[in-house]
């Protein structure tokens, strides 16, 4: 794989953000932790009656849409813990597809991207 075209001081600045948007990350998936928590107790007392409840979502879409959002959460960490492993490696930046420099402007808009805009569309296309 051919080794990334960014300056060291670009990759220092991308790790950073990778680190930042980790911690983010990771401060949301404590807080949905503690929110399927609550749901879990709130379902598992006899009393909930939260199908009849005309106040709000019920306990069991809740549960489904935490249970979502922690998975998408789970995703943007492994992203990033991959961009993070491909700055150490000296990957960072280089299409796993075709090996040509990704793009710093599409960088800085998707720090996880792995392949180029190229190579992007050529997958996105191929799922529709």
């Amino acid at each position: 794989m051919a080794s990334t075209s960014l300056t060291d001081a670009e990759l220092r600045h991308f790790a950073q953000a990778l680190r930042d948007q980790r911690d983010v990350t990771g401060t949301e998936l404590n807080r949905l932790a503690e929110s399927l928590t609550s749901v879990r107790e709130a379902r598992s007392d006899g009393s909930a009656d939260d199908e009849h409840d005309p106040e709000g979502p019920t306990l069991s879409s809740e549960w489904s849409r935490i249970v979502g959002v922690h998975g998408e959460f789970d995703e943007k960490v492994a992203a990033i813990d991959r961009s993070l492993a491909r700055i150490v490696d000296g990957s960072y930046g280089t299409c796993i597809r075709c090996g040509t420099p990704i793009g710093i402007a599409r960088l800085s808009a998707l720090l996880t991207a792995e392949l180029c805009i190229d190579c992007a569309r050529a997958v996105e296309g191929r799922r529709r």
